[in-house]
C-alpha cells in the first residue's frame, strides 16, 4: 500500500529480548516507503546492534541525548520535530514506569516528552512484571497522559513462563502503523458507529459466589480494537476482564446479563452495526441469597432452581429501530449446523461460528479460526477465514462486516 510513503516514523527500542522482531519490522517500514529513523535505549543495545538498523533503516541510530552531530546540539529536539509517528516495540516496563512519571533522563524519554506526534507503545516483558500492580497502574497513568498502548499477546515466552507480555508480530505491529496513516476516505467504518459485547457475565448466587464462564474477553477487545482503528465511533460494552481499553473505544462495564441487555438497549438506537461477541450466561438463580449460603453438616449436594435470562442478541435483534446484528456461535460440536441455527432462531444478519472445544484457538487463546455465515439475497452463505491472531482476525472480520453492512445499505 501507499499510505506509508514518506510518513516518518520514528522506531523506538527498550531493552528487552522482543527487539529482534523490530529490526523485522523496521524493514516492512522501510519496504513499504516509510522514512524510519531509530532510537535505542542502552538496555536495547544488550540485545541488538545498533548497526542492524543502520543497515536496515540507511541511517545511524539515535542514543545520546545531546549530539554533537545534530543542529546545536540538540539532536532531541530535531527527531522531536521531525516525526510523524513515535512507535516504541518493544516498550520495556521500566521504560513504561519512567514515562508514567514524566522523566526525561535518556533520548528516548526525553524525545516522548518534547515530540507532538502521537506515541504508541508495545510493552514486552515478563508475564509476572506485566501483571503486576505497578505496571498495570503505569498502563492506566500512561493513557491518562495520552500515549497509546498495544495489549500483549500471551503465549511461551523467552524466560519459559506462561501467560501476558509477549510483543505482538512484526507484521501485526506493522498493520497496526500501516493503519493508522490511512486517510479518513480511505477507512471502511469511517462514520459508522459500532457497539460490540465482550467477555464474559457473572450471575450471583450469594454476596460471594456467582455463574459464569471462560471467557477472556480478548476476541471482543479485538474487534473493539479493529473497529476503531477502521474509522468507527466505538463502544465495547464489557463483563468483567482485566484486559486495558483498546485506544479509541468508550468502554461500558456491566455484571448481569440484565445489565448487559439494558446497556445495549441504551444504546441501540444510535448504533448501525451491534456485534454480540459477550459470552452471557443464559440462566441465573430464581432468588439471590442474602447472605452466603452455608455448607451443612453431612450435606451431600446442593438444589439451585435457575431461570432464564434474557436473550440479549435477539432482543435487540427483533426490536426497532434494528442494527445490523452480527452474532457469536462459540460451540463444542456440531459448530456451524448450531450457527445456522442461532442465525436463523435470533433473525441475524451474519453469525462468527468457532470452536471453544479446539484449545489451540478456544477461551482465553490469542489466536482464533471463524466460519463467518452470512445472509445475502434469501441464502446463508458462508467464507472461512483460516487461524491467525485475534488481532489479524478481528480486521479480516470487520472489513467483512462492514462491506455486509454497505451491501444491505444499499438494498434499502
Amino acid at each position: 500500500m501507499t499510505g506509508l510513503i514518506n510518513k516518518k516514523v520514528l522506531l523506538g527500542i527498550s531493552g528487552g529480548i522482543a527487539a529482534y522482531k523490530t529490526a523485522y519490522l523496521a524493514r516492512l517500514l522501510v519496504k513499504a516507503g516509510a522514512e524510519v529513523r531509530v532510537v535505542m535505549t542502552e538496555g536495547a543495545k544488550a540485545f541488538i546492534q545498533p548497526l542492524t538498523f543502520q543497515a536496515l533503516t540507511g541511517h545511524p541510530v539515535h542514543d545520546a541525548l545531546l549530539d554533537e552531530e545534530a543542529e546545536a546540539g540538540m539532536g532531541h529536539i530535531e527527531l522531536a520535530r521531525w516525526a510523524d509517528l513515535v512507535f516504541i516495540a518493544p516498550a520495556s516496563a521500566d521504560l513504561m514506569a519512567r514515562l508514567a512519571v514524566g522523566m526525561a533522563n535518556d533520548l528516548m524519554t526525553t524525545l516522548c516528552l518534547a515530540t507532538s506526534a502521537p506515541v504508541h507503545l508495545a510493552p514486552a516483558m515478563n508475564q509476572g512484571m506485566w501483571q503486576h500492580p505497578a505496571t498495570q497502574r503505569n498502563c492506566v497513568l500512561l493513557q491518562e497522559l495520552g500515549y497509546h498502548l498495544l495489549p500483549p499477546a500471551e503465549g511461551e515466552q523467552a524466560c519459559g513462563d506462561l501467560g501476558p507480555g509477549r510483543m505482538p508480530e512484526p507484521e501485526e505491529l506493522f498493520s497496526r502503523i500501516e493503519g493508522l496513516f490511512q486517510t479518513k476516505q480511505d477507512l471502511p467504518a469511517q462514520g459508522l458507529k459500532i457497539t460490540i459485547t465482550a467477555g464474559p457475565t457473572q450471575e450471583p448466587l450469594d454476596p460471594v459466589r456467582y455463574l459464569s464462564n471462560h471467557s477472556s474477553g480478548k476476541m471482543g477487545y479485538a474487534l473493539a480494537a479493529a473497529a476503531a482503528e477502521l474509522g468507527a465511533q466505538v463502544t465495547l460494552i464489557s463483563g468483567p476482564v482485566d484486559l486495558p481499553t483498546p485506544p479509541g473505544v468508550q468502554r461500558q462495564k456491566i455484571t448481569t446479563t440484565q445489565e448487559l441487555l439494558t446497556a445495549c438497549q441504551n444504546v441501540q438506537a444510535d448504533t448501525d452495526i451491534f456485534i454480540a461477541c459477550a459470552a452471557v450466561v443464559d440462566y441465573r438463580v430464581e432468588e439471590v441469597a442474602g447472605h452466603k449460603i452455608k455448607k451443612q453438616q453431612d450435606q451431600k449436594e446442593l438444589v439451585l432452581k435457575l431461570v432464564e435470562n434474557p436473550d440479549v442478541l435477539a432482543t435487540i435483534a427483533n426490536s426497532q429501530p434494528r442494527p445490523f446484528c452480527v452474532g457469536f456461535a462459540a460451540e463444542t460440536q456440531k459448530v456451524e449446523d448450531y450457527a445456522r441455527q442461532k442465525l436463523e432462531r435470533k433473525n441475524l444478519d451474519a453469525i462468527v461460528a468457532n470452536d471453544v472445544s479446539d484449545t489451540n484457538i478456544g477461551f482465553g487463546s490469542d489466536d482464533n479460526r471463524v466460519t463467518l455465515l452470512y445472509r445475502q439475497a434469501r441464502t446463508i452463505h458462508r467464507l472461512e477465514l483460516p487461524q491467525a491472531s485475534k488481532q489479524q482476525l478481528s480486521q479480516q472480520l470487520l472489513l467483512e462486516i462492514c462491506k455486509l453492512y454497505q451491501a444491505n445499505q444499499d438494498k434499502q
